[in-house]
């Protein structure tokens, strides 16, 4: 692999400017663990200087924040071109390059985040001096956020800020790598922690002790009932790649030693919910019928025992928006129908908080994020520039 700065660039100039943005992305090391706040400046300072209309919303302490540049008209309803800005650890020993340094090779960015998502807003960066000066008829929303892979932590502060404008967007646009297939559902997902507290002591005791272990193990086997009625009695929808709810423990701690009773465990479960479903209701029944299952005989034995619940994060899922007034507008420059997906987005956020059904619209495949050596055909790139280029000469003349 070379440098990418060593690199000259077999593709038409707006794909180039778009790898070159990208590898500028993939330099900002926004682990979601780390501040995204450098990325947003340098953002936000492009598009501010191309004349877009820059809001920016931090969190909290400050460290990290959301961006939405816009450009158009202010008083009609417009879309919006969202994508987060955080990305997963790149810690595994098998990256054969930098993950922070982007590299070319067989027609292939690399680099963390090239997929998932930094590919979707180099382009939008790539296309926004054509769109700056396009003379639009409807606004376009670029809108960038924080926390997207650790529960969709950011974007509930964009989708809130865009519903309350005096003429709210009235469609969105998800960037998500979808190798450039339109996605008209995705799942949500409650993500749920269960502390289990028992009593230690010597194992050679172990009648006189609450094993917190043996009792977790009892919430666990309710869980995986759970998720198997999911996939036995629905509800279902074939278009997903998994056409019915799941729920699941995913990670388990307990116990200090092999002679010790565990006074502790931990166990951390999820639920993937599709359009239709009361998810909240449904886990809110899951856990009281776990707590009754659990905690009495616990408590029976010695009082304090028991388990207790906590809510890791929630995102909603993403409705299907193809009979919306919004996807009816853009319809005939939407890609091929590619389904619906089990993973999450921010579209059901912008759906549920913001009142703006959104699809899922992005360059790369789902199967490259999250894994060493992740890359973006570039391929992809020019395919999403063509697409975006398309809603811009769409909106100047419509």
């Amino acid at each position: 692999m070379i440098d990418l700065s060593e690199t000259t660039f077999a593709f038409d100039d707006l794909t180039a400017d778009a790898a070159r943005h990208l590898a500028r992305l993939i330099s900002f090391d926004t682990v979601s663990c780390k501040s995204n706040r450098a990325l947003i400046d340098h953002m936000a300072d492009f598009f501010g200087d191309l004349g877009g209309r820059i809001t920016i919303l931090p969190d909290e302490t400050g460290a990290k924040a959301n961006l939405i540049a816009a450009f158009g008209p202010e008083d009609i309803a417009g879309i919006v071109w969202s994508g987060h800005t955080d990305v997963v650890p790149a810690d595994e020993p098998e990256w054969e390059s930098d993950p922070f340094l982007a590299q070319i090779k067989d027609d292939k960015l690399f680099g963390r985040g090239s997929c998932d998502m930094k590919g979707f807003a180099a382009c939008v960066m790539a296309v926004a001096p054509q769109l700056a000066h396009a003379g639009l008829t409807r606004p376009i929303y670029l809108c960038f956020s924080y926390d997207e892979e650790v529960g969709c932590l950011g974007a509930p502060a964009i989708a809130e800020y865009l519903g309350q404008l005096p003429a709210p967007p009235e469609f969105a646009i998800i960037g998500e790598p979808s190798m450039m297939k339109l996605i008209t559902g995705q799942k949500g997902k409650i993500a749920m922690r269960a502390h289990v507290t028992g009593t230690a002591g010597h194992s050679s005791f172990a009648p006189e002790h609450v094993n917190a272990i043996e009792f977790a193990s009892k919430a666990v086997e309710r869980i995986s009932e759970r998720g198997k009625r999911y996939e036995k009695e629905g509800p279902f929808d074939q278009d997903f790649t998994v056409p019915h709810a799941t729920m699941l423990v995913t990670m388990m701690q307990g116990g200090v030693a092999t002679n010790v009773t565990p006074d502790s465990c931990t166990l951390t479960f999820e639920l993937r919910s599709i359009s239709g479903m009361d998810p909240e209701q449904d886990m809110e029944r899951l856990l009281d019928e776990i707590t009754r299952a659990v905690a009495p005989p616990m408590q029976d034995k010695f009082p304090g025992t028991g388990i207790r619940f906590e809510k890791i994060f929630s995102y909603p899922a993403m409705g299907d928006a193809r009979e919306t007034k919004g996807f009816q507008r853009y319809a005939d420059l939407l890609p091929a129908w590619g389904g619906k997906v089990s993973y999450g987005s921010e579209g059901g956020v912008f759906e549920k908080i913001g009142g703006i059904p959104a699809v899922i619209v992005g360059p790369g495949s789902i199967d490259q994020a999250h894994k060493p050596n992740e890359f973006v055909a570039i391929e992809q790139l020019a395919t999403c520039i063509q697409f975006l280029n398309g809603v811009v000469d769409f909106l100047s003349s419509e």
